[in-house]
């Protein structure tokens, strides 16, 4: 099986080329100074096909982050997905950023990153909880009975560890995540929707 997965709903973008088991290319874009790191997407993935001699024709599975995380990031992300799977005919599943996150704790993890309003994307108990206040998130977080990740914003706060401060392969637990899924699922790209827990901001 081949595996194309990308991510560009986080702090940086990840795109991985996965076939049979063994990594092909693991790629991370950071933004610059005048583009937002989404805009590199397309010729990022282009790149890593052309350099393992992979057609497009080739992919079997399509693997994004569907959010939270940036709204530009999530459109960005989606849309590609949905567009190259109508296009290749081929399967796509969408993992959700709090997930992604939760494979860095070893145990019982509890994922938070902030979402503005005081409140916090909360993934606990294997779940999404959705945009939970902070006053909440924090007494969870110091129960110690679950391992913390989180952002550098929220850090201070909750403790734990950023997912920010360390190279960790998000992009290869995104694609392994995805192979993990389909075999459960009919891998429509219709079906591949984002995953907005609070509206977009206006404006």
């Amino acid at each position: 099986m081949i595996i194309l997965a990308f991510d560009t709903c986080l702090d940086k973008m990840y795109a991985v080329l996965k076939k049979d088991g063994d990594i092909l290319a693991s790629e991370v874009i950071e933004n610059s100074d005048t583009k937002y790191h989404s805009a590199f997407l397309i010729s990022t993935l282009q790149d890593i096909m052309s350099k393992n001699s992979i057609k497009p024709s080739d992919i079997d599975l399509i693997t994004i982050n569907i959010g939270p995380g940036s709204f530009t990031g999530i459109r960005a992300c989606t849309t590609v997905a949905r567009v190259l799977a109508q296009q290749l005919n081929c399967k796509t599943i969408g993992i959700s950023s709090l997930e992604i996150l939760s494979k860095l704790a070893e145990k019982n993890p509890l994922v938070a990153l902030d979402a503005r309003k005081n409140k916090a994307y909360l993934w606990i108990d294997n779940e999404i909880k959705g945009a939970v206040d902070l006053d909440e998130v924090e007494k969870l977080a110091k129960s110690g009975k679950y391992e913390v990740i989180t952002d550098d914003k929220l850090q201070p706060l909750l403790g734990g560890k950023s997912y920010q401060q360390e190279n960790y392969p998000l992009g290869e637990i995104l694609a392994a995540l995805g192979e993990e899924k389909i075999k459960n699922s009919s891998g429509n790209w219709g079906e591949l929707l984002p995953l907005y827990i609070q509206p977009p901001p206006m404006g």
